[in-house]
Parts: structure tokens; C-alpha cells; sequence
């Protein structure tokens, strides 16, 4: 079945539907472009709320990345300090139980040490408080 009109009903005039016709979309065209205009506003309006909303999610997201992401730093820097605290105070630790463990050799060794100390200091002094002689008096003994 064709949709142009039929050639049957001669009584309608087919300039005055085409008119009629015409007039019924401007009409109708007037009628709904109010709404149209104040429907796309609305679409802009909401396109614009939810770029704007992106926009905010956006920037939330950064911040709390980067506050989570400085929150780690600082807690490995933690975790650094602790474990190299921790490993000082062993090595101390360590240091001064092998000092007790072993005193009475650190005892004698640092006794010795004081009297070889002593020891050079004493034969110093004694070369230093002797008088400086010629070579002629040291070969005659001091006679000359």
C-alpha cells in the first residue's frame, strides 16, 4: 500500500490540505519550542552540575591520593628510624657485654699499657733533662 494520497476522494481540494497541513506542524513547531529551548537549558544545566561534580571527584581523588601516598612515606620513614635505632642499640649492646665478658683481659691490657706509658714517659725525661755535649767532650769522655 502506497502512502501518497489517493486519487479516489476528487472532493478534497489537495492545495488547501497541504496549506492546512502546513499550518498544523508551524503550529505545533511554535507550540513545542518553548519546551524544547527550556529543555535543552535544563540538559545544559545538568551536563554542566555533572562536569562540575566530575570535576570535584577529580580533584578529591588527588588530594586523597597524595595524603595517603605522603602517609606512607612518613611511615617508612618511621620504619627506617626504628629499625636503625634498633640496630644501634644492639651493636651497643653487644659492645658492652663483650667488655664485661671479657674484663679481666681488658683489665691487664689497660694496666699495660699504663706502665709502658709511664715507662716512656719516665726514659723521655730523663734524656731530655741531660745536657747536651760537643763531640770532642763525648770522645774524651767529658775530661775536656
Amino acid at each position: 500500500m502506497s502512502m501518497s494520497p489517493s486519487n479516489n476522494d476528487t472532493n478534497q481540494d489537495s492545495a488547501t490540505a497541504k496549506k492546512t497541513a502546513a499550518k498544523a506542524r508551524r503550529g505545533a513547531s511554535r507550540a513545542t519550542a518553548p519546551a524544547s529551548r527550556a529543555t535543552d537549558k535544563a540538559a545544559d544545566k545538568a551536563g554542566d552540575a555533572a562536569s562540575a561534580a566530575a570535576g570535584t571527584a577529580e580533584r578529591t581523588a588527588k588530594a586523597t591520593s597524595a595524603v595517603a601516598q605522603s602517609a606512607a612515606r612518613s611511615v617508612e620513614a618511621g620504619r627506617k628510624a626504628v629499625v636503625s635505632a634498633s640496630g644501634q642499640a644492639a651493636t651497643l649492646a653487644t659492645t658492652a657485654w663483650t667488655a664485661l665478658a671479657h674484663r679481666k683481659a681488658l683489665a691487664a691490657g689497660v694496666g699495660t699499657g699504663l706502665a709502658v706509658l709511664g715507662a716512656s714517659t719516665y726514659a723521655a725525661g730523663r734524656r731530655a733533662g741531660r745536657r747536651t755535649l760537643g763531640p770532642i767532650t763525648r770522645l774524651t769522655g767529658g775530661r775536656i
